[in-house]
């Protein structure tokens, strides 16, 4: 019995310290520039161990950062107004011993990278730095805005899964480490829209 009360409490202890991905949003704001509306995101962003170590055997990690300006309607479901989504794909060249990012409106393919922004990096957090830090991100014209309705931001931020081979896919989708998401609503005020 005291064998299995000491295992139990050391599979317990082993699990509190074990170091697990994180993605929470640490800032979401919006605001209006010209005719258009602009948010800004910051996150706070760790890779686990399992995420890390994938990257260093060379599989490509993805990312997608999603925001809807929503109208609120009490009789149906809420009304999207604009829709903006940016698409990450993480890489480490063994070779060159550098990170790439690529950042894309577009979904980005193994090999379609063509219409995509590519840059290099030194250490995993430099370009860990570039995705936490999103701004000046186009959502909605404000001709769309209606200035006297409830309207909202939703955000969304996740990795993507369903871009990892099939194997992966499978195994992932049972670690916490690979479950990364963060979400957040922001109300747009008057002072926003006008």
């Amino acid at each position: 019995m005291t064998r299995w009360v000491l295992g139990a409490w050391l599979l317990v202890a082993s699990c509190a310290w074990a170091q697990t991905s994180v993605a929470e949003l640490t800032e979401l704001r919006a605001e209006r520039r010209d005719a258009a509306l602009f948010v800004t995101a910051q996150l706070k962003l760790e890779l686990g161990p399992a995420v890390e170590d994938a990257l260093l055997k060379g599989l490509a990690v993805h990312f997608v950062a999603e925001a809807e300006v929503m109208r609120d309607r009490w009789y149906w479901y809420d009304r999207k107004i604009g829709m903006s989504t940016r698409y990450y794909r993480l890489a480490f060249q063994p070779l060159t011993r550098r990170w790439r990012l690529n950042v894309s409106n577009e979904p980005i393919s193994g090999s379609g990278l063509a219409g995509s922004i590519s840059q290099n990096f030194e250490t995993l957090s430099e370009a860990l730095d570039v995705i936490r830090r999103q701004s000046g991100w186009k959502v909605a014209e404000m001709a769309d805005l209606d200035l006297d309705a409830r309207q909202y931001i939703a955000y969304r931020f996740r990795l993507d899964i369903s871009q990892l081979p099939r194997p992966f896919q499978i195994a992932a989708g049972n670690q916490a480490e690979w479950t990364l998401v963060a979400s957040r609503q922001l109300r747009l005020t008057t002072d926003m829209v006008r």
